[in-house]
């Protein structure tokens, strides 16, 4: 096991460069299933998400390779319809096989997700629009086992605009006979660059980057390559990382206008910012403004900046309430938090924040992606030395997060530990 040893109080200032949108090419990655061939993605991060996913295709049969930002992928031979619970314990975007498998061989068997260890995710979004679609669902010990002679076009409406249940219907629609529409569909940047990619490969997709997708069924598709978009939400940890540091930090090879909800909250909280097409610098003097926040669905504030702006709020002057709306107990960063010496409260699902109190370094553990994110943000600020247990979490979706906070000046290692 490893850990992050971070010693706060320093200034982050330079450049970063973003990397690729880790639930960008977690979604694309399935779609090879689709069409049988040869696909090359550039933009990759170096990710343990990552690497699942590859391990999950190579036991179905399909050669996958990640080299230096460039992912090969060969599915010419399929042998196994199967996503066994050993990788999809660990990744919930691993369900995401389970409309290509259905849309294209008309059977599947994928175990129910696992992923962060915080509050239940359900998949019933996923199972009643296949069911729509004309897909037979079964659970059998932890199991969906699905099967269908072919999938028919359908009117799906969701109930919430969930991003994993448009992903996986969108794939299952793109080789159903007949026309699909999906309502209320999610519209966050991943989606948007799947649906792009499917056209790629030959889909017929009306409506992307809106909320009403409809998908006129091929018959096949064909391999294509793709440039994975940056990933919004490093973008997003980055800024608040050069902001909480009152530091001057330029942040490459983004999308601002993915990121807008939290640039227009981080300007209400006296951050100046210069942006460009793909380079945002944010600058910061002195404690920011307490700000107040309610995660929604894209184009609100996300639900994965939710923990990072709880730190942020730590360095303001006043009481700030962040509320969570998506996923209402995804608070676990807090205690670990209070540990440093911050001091919070909760009511129901919203953190009431009282900005200014010194924090002291401690030993923290993370249990999840985004909070332990917010953890290493504490740590930066925090007196004396910082020791964040469990960051497997962190590299579940932060390419070489110690590495690029160090380039900006911060003091943070990587060290072996015997602690779990």
């Amino acid at each position: 096991m490893e850990k992050f040893v971070i010693t706060g109080g320093k200034k982050l200032k330079g450049k970063v460069r973003i990397s690729g949108a880790k639930n960008a090419i977690l979604a694309m990655m399935p779609a090879t299933i689709l069409a049988s061939g040869v696909y090359r993605f550039q933009n990759v991060p170096n990710l343990r998400d990552v690497w699942t996913m590859s391990r999950l295709l190579i036991d179905m049969g399909i050669y996958s390779e990640l080299n230096d930002g460039e992912l090969f992928v060969n599915s010419h031979e399929i042998k196994s319809f199967e996503a066994p619970y050993e990788h999809v314990k660990k990744m919930r975007a691993s369900f995401y096989v389970l409309g290509p498998l259905v849309s294209r061989f008309g059977k599947a068997k994928v175990s129910l997700p696992g992923g962060c260890a915080w509050g239940p995710r359900p998949v019933d979004l996923h199972l009643k629009g296949l069911e729509k679609l004309g897909a037979d669902i079964d659970i059998e010990g932890g199991y969906v086992i699905a099967k269908t002679n072919k999938l028919i076009g359908t009117r799906i409406h969701l109930d919430i605009p969930s991003v994993g249940a448009t992903g996986n219907l969108l794939m299952a629609a793109v080789l159903a006979k007949g026309t699909t529409v999906i309502s209320n569909a999610a519209i966050e940047p991943e989606i948007t660059a799947l649906a792009k990619f499917l056209v790629k490969m030959g889909a017929r997709i009306d409506g992307i980057g809106t909320n009403m997708l409809e998908i006129e069924g091929v018959d096949d598709l064909h391999p294509a390559n793709e440039l994975i978009i940056p990933d919004r939400i490093e973008a997003g940890t980055m800024l608040i990382a050069g902001a909480i540091t009152e530091g001057n930090v330029t942040i490459e090879n983004c999308n601002p206008y993915h990121i807008t909800a939290v640039i227009s909250k981080m300007e209400e909280a006296g951050c100046e910012f210069d942006i460009c097409e793909n380079k945002i610098t944010v600058r910061m003097e002195g404690p920011p403004k307490p700000v107040d926040i309610t995660t929604a669905v894209y184009p609100g504030f996300p639900t994965d900046m939710q923990s990072q702006w709880v730190a942020f709020m730590l360095k303001s002057n006043g009481v700030s309430k962040i509320t969570e709306t998506i996923y209402p107990d995804r608070f676990k960063h807090v205690p670990e938090l209070q540990r440093l010496g911050a001091q919070i409260e909760m009511s129901e699902n919203t953190a009431i924040v009282y900005g200014g109190k010194k924090l002291s370094g401690a030993t923290v553990m993370g249990s999840d992606l985004r909070g332990s994110a917010a953890l290493v943000l504490g740590a930066l600020i925090a007196e004396g030395t910082t020791e964040i247990l469990r960051i497997y979490h962190l590299d579940r979706g932060y390419e070489s997060l110690d590495k690029k906070l160090r380039e900006l000046g911060a003091e943070i290692w990587r060290e072996q530990t015997e602690e779990y």
